[in-house]
C-alpha cells in the first residue's frame, strides 16, 4: 500500500510537468522563443529557474548528507555557492542581459562571445559550442543515471525502467516546450524543493522534542557539529569557497539572465534567487540536525546510507509523513534532477543549432530553427540515454569536475567581455582553451598520477581545479589581449552602448543599415 501511494504521488508530479510543458509548447511560436523565450522572463521566474537548474540533487541529498556526517565544517561549500550566486546576479546579470541584445541579439553564450568580440573566423563560437555540446551531453546522461538509481532505491523498480521514465518525461516537456518549458517547470520544481526543505526538518525537529532537545541530541552525537573550523584546512576552505567562481561560466544558469525583460529586473532577480538559496541551505542544515537527533533518539531506526548520509532527507520524509505526502516530498529529489537536465538539454540543443550549425553561416529560418532545436534535444537525449544504460558508467566521474570545466573555460571570458573594453578575440580563445585544459588536467589526470608531488605545497590537500583553471584563464586572456591589436571601433562602441543602457534599462533601436556587419564566411 505504501508503494502505491508513492507511485500515485509520482504520477501526479509527472503529469503536472507534462502539462506545463504542453502549456509552454502553445506559447512557443519560433526558434528565438524556443531558445530564449523571447526575452520576456519575469525576475521571479528567472530566479527560481536559475536556482532549481543549478542545485540538482546536491541540495537535497549531498549537502544534508555531508553535514550529517561531518557537521558545519562542510558548509563552506554552501557559503561559496551562495556568495557566488549573489555576485553572479549583481555583476553579470544586468550587463549580460543588455549586451547580448546589443551584440547582434545573441541567443546563446557562444554566439555572444563571437558577436561581442567580432570573431570573423568563428573559431571562438565553434570551440565554445563544442565545449557545451560535449560536457552537457555527459552531464545530462549522469542526470538520467541519477534518476534511475533513485527510482530503483526508493520505489523498488528496475533501474532501466526508472531511468527511461525520468528521462522520457524530462525530454518530452523540454522537446516541445523548449526554454519556456524548462523554465516554467523549473519554477514549480524550485517551489517543491523549498517547501520540502522547510517542512521535513520542522516536522522532524518537533518529533524529537523541539529545538532544545534536538541540539542536545546533536551534541551527544557530534560535539563539534557547530564548528566550521574543526577538521578544516586552509586549502580545503579555499577550495570550497572557490566553487562560487564557477557561477560566472555556467551556460544553463547565465542564459536566464539573457532572457530577462531588461537589466533592471536583475536586482529583483537577485533578491528572489539569493533568498531562495539561503532558505534552502538553512533547510539542508536543519535536515542534518533533525536527522542526527532523530536517529540518536531512535536506535531502532536505521539510516539507509550509512556511508555518506545522503539518504537523511529521504529517510526522514518517509518516516514522518503519510506515504502519499512522502511521495510528493520525495518528488523534490526528482525535481532537482529533472530541472537541471531540462536546462542542460535546452542549452546543448541551442549550442548545436545556433552555434555549431549557425557558425557556418547557414541561413536558418524561425520555423527551421524551432524544429532544429527540437531535433537537437531528441538527438542529444538519445545519446545521453545510451550512455546511461549502465548505472555504473564512468561518465559519472565527469560530473565532479564539469562545474570546474565550465567555470574555468567560460567564467573569466564572460567577466572580461562584460567589464573590459580592450578585450580581444585572440585573448578570449587562448584563455578559454587554457582554462578548460588546466581544469581537466589538474582535476582529472595530474592529481591521479602524481598526488604526492602535486600537493606537497598544499600540505597534501587537493586544491579544487576550478581555482587554478580560472586564474590562468584570466591571466592568459588579459596578456594575449594586450599583445594583440585593439578590438574594432564598433566593438568599443557597443561596449559603451551597453554601459549607457544600464542607466535606463532600455536599448535604443537603430536603423537596419547601422546594424553590425556579419562576418564573412570562411
Amino acid at each position: 500500500m505504501d508503494l502505491t501511494f508513492k507511485l500515485i504521488a509520482l504520477a501526479i508530479y509527472f503529469l503536472a510537468m507534462l502539462g506545463i510543458g504542453f502549456y509552454a509548447f502553445r506559447k512557443t511560436k519560433g526558434g528565438d522563443e524556443y531558445i530564449l523565450g523571447g526575452r520576456q522572463l519575469h525576475p521571479f521566474t528567472a530566479a527560481l529557474s536559475a536556482g532549481a537548474s543549478d542545485m540538482s540533487g546536491w541540495l537535497l541529498m549531498g549537502l544534508p548528507g555531508a553535514l550529517y556526517m561531518s557537521g558545519l565544517v562542510e558548509a563552506w561549500l554552501a557559503v561559496g555557492l551562495t556568495v557566488g550566486a549573489a555576485l553572479n546576479w549583481i555583476l553579470v546579470a544586468p550587463r549580460l542581459r543588455q549586451y547580448t541584445q546589443i551584440a547582434d541579439d545573441s541567443l546563446t553564450v557562444p554566439s555572444f562571445f563571437g558577436n561581442r568580440l567580432f570573431d570573423r573566423t568563428r573559431a571562438l563560437r565553434i570551440v565554445a559550442g563544442l565545449v557545451i555540446l560535449v560536457f552537457f551531453t555527459f552531464y545530462v546522461s549522469s542526470g538520467m543515471v541519477s534518476g534511475g538509481v533513485f527510482f530503483q532505491s526508493f520505489f523498488g523498480g528496475p533501474y532501466l525502467v526508472g531511468m527511461l521514465l525520468v528521462a522520457g518525461v524530462t525530454v518530452l516537456y523540454t522537446l516541445f516546450g523548449g526554454f519556456l518549458g524548462a523554465t516554467y517547470t523549473d519554477v514549480v520544481q524550485g517551489v517543491i524543493m523549498l517547501i520540502s526543505l522547510i517542512v521535513v526538518p520542522i516536522v522532524a525537529m518537533f518529533s524529537v522534542g523541539g529545538p532544545v532537545e534536538m541540539f542536545d541530541s546533536v551534541r551527544q552525537v557530534n560535539a563539534d557539529f557547530a564548528s566550521m573550523t574543526s577538521g578544516a584546512t586552509a586549502v580545503g576552505v579555499i577550495s570550497s569557497l572557490a566553487w562560487g567562481l564557477g557561477y560566472f561560466g555556467q551556460p544553463h544558469i547565465i542564459v536566464r539572465f539573457m532572457a530577462l525583460r531588461s537589466s533592471r529586473d536583475a536586482k529583483y532577480g537577485a533578491t528572489f534567487g539569493v533568498g531562495w538559496m539561503i532558505l534552502c541551505v538553512l533547510g539542508a542544515i536543519f535536515t542534518a540536525l533533525a536527522g542526527l537527533a532523530y536517529f540518536q533518539q531512535n536506535g531502532d531506526a536505521l539510516l539507509t546510507d550509512k556511508t555518506n548520509g545522503e539518504s537523511v532527507f529521504l529517510d526522514l520524509a518517509q518516516i514522518m509523513f503519510h506515504p502519499l505526502l512522502a511521495g510528493i516530498l520525495l518528488a523534490a529529489v526528482l525535481a532537482a534532477i529533472m530541472s537541471t537536465m531540462s536546462s542542460q538539454l535546452v542549452v546543448t540543443s541551442s549550442a548545436l543549432i545556433e552555434d555549431i550549425v549557425g557558425a557556418f553561416n547557414r541561413s536558418i529560418g524561425p520555423s527551421a530553427k524551432l524544429w532544429g532545436g527540437r531535433a537537437g534535444v531528441l538527438t542529444i537525449s538519445v545519446i545521453a540515454a545510451l550512455l546511461a544504460l549502465d548505472p555504473s558508467s564512468s561518465i559519472l566521474d565527469l560530473v565532479s569536475f564539469a562545474w570546474a570545466g565550465f567555470g574555468s573555460a567560460f567564467g573569466p571570458v564572460v567577466l572580461l567581455c562584460l567589464f573590459w573594453r580592450r578585450f580581444t578575440m585572440p585573448g578570449a580563445l587562448a584563455g578559454m582553451i587554457v582554462g578548460a585544459v588546466v581544469a581537466f588536467w589538474w582535476g582529472g589526470v595530474f592529481t591521479a598520477e602524481a598526488p604526492d608531488v602535486a600537493w606537497n605545497l598544499f600540505g597534501g590537500d587537493h586544491l579544487y581545479e576550478l581555482l587554478p583553471g580560472f586564474v590562468l584563464n584570466l591571466l592568459v586572456a588579459i596578456v594575449v589581449s594586450l599583445l594583440t591589436p585593439a578590438p574594432p571601433a564598433r566593438a568599443r562602441e557597443q561596449f559603451d552602448e551597453m554601459v549607457a543602457s544600464l542607466k535606463t534599462g532600455t536599448i535604443a533601436q537603430k536603423p537596419a543599415d547601422e546594424a553590425p556587419e556579419a562576418a564573412p564566411s570562411v
